[in-house]
């Protein structure tokens, strides 16, 4: 199938990569809004602006949208959903729904499929969810994230007067991890599940006491959290936090038996070196997904939830039975 990539930063450098790993699949071309002649690709592909995309239409099979859930996904996939079967990684949990609603009307408008909300987190951590929650009726979810980098929390701090560079990453409180380990089933605040530590090169002669007043009390980001503060040099910052790793950790606590007497956890776990090409690998898989159902005549919008676990598979059904049920 020919693989076209919409975007090319963190995530769409993780597609083209994925895409080679894939023996079934074949990359068409990358779409970027900036100069083609000035993007440097990782395997030579070709590169094509992002406002030609209409006329290789009937050349891409699945179009992998690489943008950011903040401003540029809810514009870019109802846009080329009507023409495109598209995949995307839209992770603004509490927007989904509105999402998913226009990028619907959009596919459903093109006789073409979409599949939004993929990767981990929305994406492989929601299958566990999503798989636990039958399993154990009676019981809670409880979902860990990192240790990791959040790049919108690091974005968030370095919008900070004074602030030239930071890295913030999301801890979980291994006590907490641990109670739900040992069947407690306890109901934890935000403070009691994630710590958050930043490390910030400020400005030369910036208030370094201002600026960690600032990070420790930004409302949405750090101000529910017990957050650390962490000055170093460009240098040390280069050196020992250049990487995007990530990662977490999906529990279920439940209970089954006559008088719920039995207790049980299911985990589902992920230690990543690099969120973006992570992200991408799922992207890819589920892009197999979506070019085998729009074959069988779906149209419109779906998610992780609608795609049967043989469609992401590059093997046949009878190979994965033998291999691997």
């Amino acid at each position: 199938m020919n693989i076209g990539i919409y975007g090319y930063g963190n995530l769409g450098k993780g597609v083209e990569a994925a895409v080679m790993t894939n023996p079934d699949m074949k990359l068409f071309g990358i779409f970027t809004r900036r100069a083609p002649e000035s993007v440097k690709t990782l395997y030579n592909t070709k590169v094509y602006p992002a406002d030609e995309i209409l006329k290789y239409k009937d050349e891409i099979d699945v179009l992998i949208i690489c943008g950011g859930s903040a401003t540029d996904l809810p514009k870019m996939t109802p846009a080329l959903a009507e023409n495109f079967n598209a995949v995307d990684s839209f992770d603004t949990h509490a927007n989904i729904a509105e999402h998913f609603e226009n990028v619907d009307k959009s596919a459903k408008s093109g006789g073409k499929l979409a599949l939004i909300s993929c990767g981990w987190d929305p994406g492989m951590f929601s299958l566990a969810r999503f798989y636990a929650g039958a399993i154990l009726p009676n019981g809670n979810d409880y979902t860990f994230w990192g240790r990791g980098v959040s790049q919108g929390h690091s974005d968030a701090i370095r919008r900070i007067k004074g602030v030239l560079d930071a890295r913030q990453y999301t801890v979980p409180v291994e006590s907490a991890v641990m109670r739900v380990r040992n069947q407690e089933n306890p109901t934890l605040t935000t403070r009691e599940k994630h710590t958050r530590e930043c490390y910030v090169v400020a400005e030369e002669g910036a208030d370094l006491k201002r600026i960690e007043e600032e990070i420790k009390t930004m409302p949405n980001y750090f101000a529910d959290y017990d957050t650390t503060v962490t000055f170093i040099t460009k240098e040390e910052l280069e050196r020992d936090h250049k990487g995007i790793p990530h990662g977490g950790s999906v529990l279920r606590s439940g209970k089954t038996g006559k008088n719920l007497e039995n207790n049980h956890v299911i985990e589902y776990s992920l230690k990543l070196d690099s969120n973006p090409e992570f992200t991408a690998s799922v992207l890819c898989a589920f892009a197999r997904g979506v070019y085998k159902m729009h074959q069988r005549g779906e149209t419109g919008a779906i998610t992780v939830f609608d795609v049967a676990p043989r469609d992401i598979s590059p093997k046949d059904p009878l190979t994965l039975m033998k291999t691997l049920l």
